[in-house]
């Protein structure tokens, strides 16, 4: 059975706490005192304290920290602070308490931070399987092993060997770059420079410059001569990224680069010779764009000479996990903590649509990196858009934020008659009328309630 002690100097803190954990099936003990905590600590250890951070004595909810961390490494601190400042929870962070909570907390915020505190890292099911399966992607970082990928694959191998141009078509956020870094590396030109632009970075001026070059005094600020960067991956690969941005009259210029193999550096009259293999990308529908006059038609079918296309996260969901893995693993190589997904998390990332595609899980994967404190990656510790894909967790969430605002600390009916007025007023973004209505009463007692409690209703919106 999990030994739990609580420390806090308010009796009826401590029983309430001792109450709610020993429903957990845990043994609780409590003391009033850092004194009585360490007392306790000499006695017989813990697998985790819950300890307030200021307990009305000269030592602090930190000293219990710092005495348990000493002597018994192995047990979870969790610090419960009043003042939920900045400072409170860096310093108790770097003390290695497993969390801090902040009062007014929930029954369920405790119970939720304990559980993760005092949950053992088991290594999910198939987390070995993924570890190993992992060790093919490596190289490109192209992750996937969907029917839809493996074709992706092939088809970066057959066109890599060739010198065609390649038009990459996907969502923001699939990847594109990847593909035509992997084109690059697979082909002749290896060894030879990969030069990568985004096309909607820059404005039709600068982008020439930069494609192209410069002469001096061309326009200002031109202060030397410059190379472009169509020069730059001579004999390589130039990678246009987001191509539909560009202007028409720059699309004429990047139609004589494909056919004729030559460009003219800004304020320059001759041309130049280049050798560049073009893979361009773009998250548009070109047909459509020419069908609208926004996109040269023969620079469309210049491009598109092969066209590959990236499918979008949610048509292959069954590498979430594995690309889940794969960036959890590159996050934790910045640190040096040891983690896993829950069979819970990874259901909450299955679940979730991903407008975003791979870049957005990757940035979700680190922000539970961040936020998880046990050996779990668990659902609470991923993003809210993210959780909120599970409909469950959205309404538990819902049902605990509510007896957070309302029922916490067992208040008086005047207190909670104020603290629903204050939640009503919220739900319907100050609506006065509505508000009435809904509390059923008319507007006149709404302006003589809010005038009880101090609540400026002058403040809210207009009503509709």
């Amino acid at each position: 059975m999990k030994r739990i002690l609580v420390v806090d100097d308010d009796r009826e803190t401590c029983e309430f706490l001792t109450e709610i954990l020993s429903t957990e099936g845990w043994s609780v003990e409590a003391t009033q005192s850092a004194e009585g905590a360490l007392a306790l600590l000499d006695r017989e250890p813990f697998d985790c304290v819950l300890a307030d951070l200021n307990l009305n004595e000269p030592r602090t909810g930190l000293d219990v920290l710092k005495a348990f961390k000493d002597r018994s490494p192995r047990t979870e601190v969790i610090l419960i602070t009043g003042f939920g400042t900045l400072e409170a929870a860096i310093e108790a962070l770097r003390e290695g308490a497993f969390d801090v909570i902040s009062k007014p907390f929930t029954v369920e915020d405790v119970r939720a931070t304990v559980r993760r505190a005092l949950h053992p890292r088991e290594p999910t099911p198939g987390e070995d399987l993924l570890e190993s399966a992992l060790k093919p992607y490596e190289a490109s970082g192209l992750i996937g092993r969907t029917p839809q990928m493996i074709e992706l694959y092939k088809e970066i191998a057959r066109v890599a060997p060739t010198p065609s141009t390649v038009l990459i078509v996907g969502e923001s956020g699939t990847g594109k770059e990847l593909i035509a870094r992997a084109i690059h590396q697979h082909s002749p030109r290896a060894s030879r420079p990969f030069v990568a632009v985004n096309c909607g970075a820059l404005t039709e001026t600068l982008l020439e410059a930069e494609l192209f070059g410069h002469m001096r005094g061309s326009f200002t600020g031109a202060v030397a001569d410059k190379k472009g960067l169509f020069e730059e991956a001579h004999g390589g690969t130039i990678f246009l990224d987001e191509i539909s941005e560009t202007t028409p009259a720059l699309q004429v210029k990047l139609l004589r680069v494909l056919q004729e193999g030559e460009i003219r550096r800004v304020g320059e009259t001759r041309t130049r010779r280049v050798d560049v293999r073009v893979i361009a990308a773009t998250n548009r529908h070109l047909e459509e764009e020419v069908k609208a006059g926004r996109f040269r038609e023969d620079l469309y079918y210049r491009l598109s000479v092969v066209t590959l296309r990236v499918p979008p996260l949610r048509e292959r969901r069954e590498d979430i996990p594995l690309l889940a893995a794969y960036f959890l693993r590159r996050a934790l190589q910045r640190t040096e903590r040891t983690l896993a997904f829950s069979p819970a998390a990874l259901e909450t990332l299955m679940a979730y649509s991903w407008p975003g595609n791979v870049r957005e899980l990757e940035n979700s994967i680190e922000y539970a990196v961040i936020h998880a404190r046990g050996g779990l990656i668990t659902p609470e510790d991923l993003p809210e858009r993210v959780r909120a894909a599970m409909p469950h967790l959205t309404r538990a969430r819902t049902s605990m934020t509510l007896e957070a605002q309302l029922f916490h600390d067992l208040p008086s009916l005047d207190e909670l008659e104020r603290r629903y007025l204050l939640y009503v007023l919220e739900a319907v973004k100050g609506n006065r009328s509505r508000a009435a209505e809904i509390l059923g009463i008319d507007r006149r007692t709404l302006y003589r309630m809010a005038e009880r409690f101090g609540i400026p209703l002058e403040r809210a919106s207009a009503d509709s």
